[in-house]
């Protein structure tokens, strides 16, 4: 079937190239735009973001919310239908992370074979699970401050996925059904906090430091999420590479892993670990400074990029 040369755009923020309106297929990509604190929920299609709420006022405030209320079909549809008036640039709005208000952002630590080996360790026999804190979360193209009375800061790629449905004592073969899709994110992590305090939580909760987004994938649109490359830059050099495949612990199994224990709610943020490559492990180790520019990618799933402020 012929198909009509497609014009794509650059957007900076994103990395990644924009197909135009005309062009949009069925891909969801959820976001959440406007000022820090203020965001509202949207669709990405093409450069444009359509703004649900100007839509339809009926529709719930926040990516959370849809999720929890599951009305997806209905985003899409009004993203096909979406008048001109409700369609505002891309390059004009602030793209927060999908997912504002999770009701917890759950961590994985040396999930990947690969960076378990750079650490002369062995993957671990059950998943090392952390915490950190909604303050940490920030969107692509934002400005991390550098938190006070730290040396030591350090950078991870991650791939998240996003919870779609509730659930407790999920049973493996139906875990699938609770995850929504998937973003990308950015452990930012105060090594000289983590390893002196021990407790992990201050040196990887201060204010900004999970970037997310930029968009948030539904699960459908990613067939494997294992099969996916996987890299951090710094500055326009690769510090990280490798591939999802490399996860001692998949996706599935966490779901039904972390919910013997917990519920698991829509909106709830999973990182499920990162690559070798980071600063702290390289010889000599490499932390980032003031100024440093970070840009993350995951196959299928988009490029984040963040700023190193003061």
């Amino acid at each position: 079937m012929h198909r009509p040369t497609v014009r794509r755009h650059a957007d900076p923020r994103f990395g990644v190239t924009q197909v135009p309106l005309a062009q949009y297929t069925a891909i969801m990509r959820l976001v959440s735009f406007g000022p820090p604190g203020r965001e509202q929920p949207g669709v990405l299609v093409g450069n444009s973001v359509v703004d649900l709420c100007a839509c339809d006022t009926s529709i719930p405030a926040s990516v959370r919310e849809i999720l929890g209320n599951n009305c997806i079909d209905h985003v899409a549809d009004i993203a096909r239908s979406a008048p001109d008036a409700q369609r505002l640039p891309l390059r004009e709005v602030r793209i927060g992370p999908p997912v504002t208000n999770p009701s917890k952002i759950i961590c994985l630590g040396r999930n990947y074979r690969d960076h378990a080996a750079e650490q002369n360790q062995s993957p671990p026999d059950f998943p090392l699970l952390f915490s950190k804190g909604p303050n940490v979360l920030c969107g692509t193209g934002d400005t991390v401050a550098w938190p006070r009375s730290v040396q030591q800061l350090d950078f991870e790629v991650e791939l998240a996925f996003v919870v779609g449905r509730r659930g407790l004592h999920i049973p493996l073969e139906s875990a699938w059904n609770h995850v929504a899709g998937y973003t990308v994110f950015l452990d930012l992590s105060a090594r000289d906090l983590q390893y002196r305090e021990k407790q992990w939580f201050r040196g990887k909760s201060f204010d900004g430091a999970g970037p997310c987004g930029p968009t948030l994938v539904l699960r459908d649109e990613v067939p494997n999420p294992h099969s996916l490359s996987i890299s951090l830059e710094l500055d326009g050099e690769i510090m990280q590479s490798s591939c999802t495949g490399e996860m001692t612990f998949t996706i599935d199994y966490l779901v039904h892993h972390i919910s013997q224990t917990m519920t698991l709610e829509p909106g709830d943020i999973v990182a499920t670990g990162t690559p070798p490559g980071v600063g702290a492990f390289r010889d000599p180790p490499r932390f980032l400074h003031p100024g440093n520019r970070l840009r993350a990618s995951i196959e299928s799933v988009g490029t984040l990029t963040c700023v190193i402020g003061e």
